[in-house]
């Protein structure tokens, strides 16, 4: 049997050298989420298909198209999360969070899978970080949420975004939009796509974000629904876009934005960037009132976004942006024989204790190998102890840069020492 030495398609590894750049925009997002009161939500890979059926919508394309779905050994079909809003709120209603006060705020970071082609920038497992607020109807609350977006990209420093705005309605106004839709559909029946055609009577608002050209190209003459928002989703997108201007973040009003899944309502929105081709949309969400009803719970008016993270790494890589470096390792010892080697042991471990990265042999390379690897690593400071040095029982330390020597005792002083050092060196420069 041949080894397997091939990912699945649609899927990535992140490489220890490329590892640090993801955890850096974790950190910032996890950072700007805990300035806005919110606290992490972890939910199952996995969930009883129903709940993504009932809550994404089996209209949309994830459900009809792009799940993996199968059964388990007891019957039950199961679904890998295509996304991470239903998780959240089943959770919320499972564990009864509203108990614990309104709102509720939650933050994720997760991976999720969706069956489709992939390209740059769209893969079979991709990774999202994802906002959930539930129990508020506020239009304050839809800025708050794109303020905290808007602030993680700032932090990373990202330019030339576009923020578009759009209100889909709600249960009662929007079936008047969707009989204008259907009358305007029905006039192009014989060049829709097939999957168009089931939209036009269970969601004709689906057409509005259909890929296919021919499709989309069609949706441009479509109705705005921005014409047929009753008075209070008109009032509530007003007071959106009046926080939106008073946190001095731009926007566009863009009608045909209508997301991909079927529990939005009211405030919807995407950021997009024009450096990554096709798939520029970055970051988009909304208010999503009915959704906790729908999955069986009491009314319980919500809102959130996700926000793709390989998308992000490749805005920023399009734009330059460094993303800074892990600090490297600050001390490599190489042992000389099995007594040098336990005194070297010994050593790292203070050195680790002080907070600061430190290495020594662990494969039995002689002195020149290990002090080859120790400059391949980029340690900033080496030190060899031998015979002599541990008779003596002190050794110098290198400065790899500068070639600068100093001696040090290799007692119980050693870390706090060589922490000094370090220190002296950082403001030497």
């Amino acid at each position: 049997m041949g080894v397997i030495v091939k990912k699945i398609k649609g899927t990535e590894d992140v490489l220890p050298k490329q590892s640090y750049k993801w955890q850096f925009i974790e950190a910032v997002m996890r950072d700007e989420a805990k300035n806005f009161g919110f606290k992490e939500i972890r939910t199952p890979v996995f969930e009883h298909t129903e709940l993504f059926q009932r809550g994404v919508g089996d209209t949309t394309d994830v459900v009809q198209k792009e799940m993996y779905t199968f059964d388990t050994k007891g019957k039950e079909s199961v679904t890998l999360r295509p996304e991470g809003t239903a998780g959240a709120a089943r959770a919320v209603l499972e564990h009864s969070l509203t108990n614990e006060g309104l709102p509720i705020k939650a933050y994720y970071l997760t991976s999720c899978y969706r069956y489709e082609k992939p390209q740059a920038g769209r893969l079979r497992e991709f990774h999202q970080f994802g906002i959930e607020e539930y129990g508020t109807s506020s239009p304050l609350a839809d800025a708050e949420v794109i303020s905290l977006a808007d602030s993680i990209f700032k932090r990373l420093q990202i330019e030339n975004l576009h923020l578009e705005i759009n209100s889909i309605g709600c249960p009662e106004c929007r079936p008047v939009f969707h009989n204008a839709l259907k009358s305007y559909f029905a006039d192009y029946k014989d060049e829709l796509c097939e999957t168009c055609l089931t939209r036009l009577d269970k969601n004709p608002m689906r057409i509005l974000d259909c890929k296919s050209p021919v499709c989309s190209k069609i949706a441009e003459g479509a109705p705005k629904i921005t014409d047929y928002l009753c008075e209070e989703c008109e009032n509530h997108f007003a007071k959106v876009r009046e926080y939106l201007e008073i946190a001095g973040i731009g926007y566009t009003v863009n009608p045909t934005i209508v997301r991909g899944l079927d529990y939005y309502t009211k405030t919807v929105f995407e950021f997009v960037s024009d450096a990554i081709g096709s798939q520029g949309t970055v970051c988009g969400g909304g208010r999503y009132d009915g959704l906790i009803e729908e999955l069986g719970g009491q009314k319980l008016p919500s809102l959130g976004y996700a926000m793709g993270l390989e998308r992000l790494l490749m805005v920023m890589e399009n734009q330059g942006i460094e993303i800074p470096e892990p600090e490297p390792c600050a001390l490599y010892i190489a042992g000389l024989g099995d007594n040098a080697q336990s005194k070297a042991f010994e050593l790292i471990g203070a050195v680790r204790n002080t907070g600061l990265p430190a290495e020594t042999d662990v494969v039995g390379r002689g002195l020149r190998a290990q002090m080859k690897y120790a400059d391949k690593i980029g340690a900033r400071f080496s030190m060899v102890i031998g015979d002599n040095e541990l008779l003596e029982n002190k050794a110098n330390v290198k400065n790899m840069t500068t070639g600068e020597q100093t001696e040090l005792s290799l007692d119980e002083s050693f870390a706090e020492k060589f922490s000094a050092l370090v220190l002296e060196a950082k403001f030497s420069k």
